[in-house]
């Protein structure tokens, strides 16, 4: 996987995972959690939910909970999973899933960690829950 990198948009979620935390969108109007990313190639300067557009980086508590996921096969063999995860905030994340796929099952309970892939930005991965 190749570097990630930031813009001024994203600094302060990537300050913060440099520091283990994981901080989503949340509006200041009506307290809608919503994910930290574009969708379809649009930035999220709004709410979904009020369209307000007082979306501020909060916190998120990082526990999630496993939806769906797919293992990648190459040539060389299965790569780690990927899953959809549902945070306990509400929103729904796609993020590696560090676990052994014979392992995992819909509704597994997860926590956050990061990683540096290619040695740029800290990126949000997910584990099973008290491992």
């Amino acid at each position: 996987m190749s570097a990630i990198s930031r813009d001024e948009a994203s600094a302060p979620f990537f300050d913060a995972a440099a520091g283990g935390q994981l901080l989503i969108r949340r509006c200041a109007d009506c307290g809608h959690w919503t994910v930290p990313y574009t969708r379809m190639g649009q930035v999220l300067d709004r709410c979904p939910n009020c369209t307000s557009a007082r979306l501020e980086w909060a916190p998120a508590s990082g526990d999630a909970t496993l939806v769906t996921w797919t293992v990648v096969h190459t040539r060389e063999g299965p790569l780690r999973p990927v899953g959809v995860v549902e945070l306990a905030e509400g929103p729904w994340l796609t993020a590696p899933v560090d676990a052994d796929p014979a392992s995992l099952a819909a509704g597994m309970a997860l926590e956050v960690g990061f990683e540096r892939p290619g040695g740029g930005e800290p990126v949000p991965l997910f584990r099973p829950a008290g491992g």
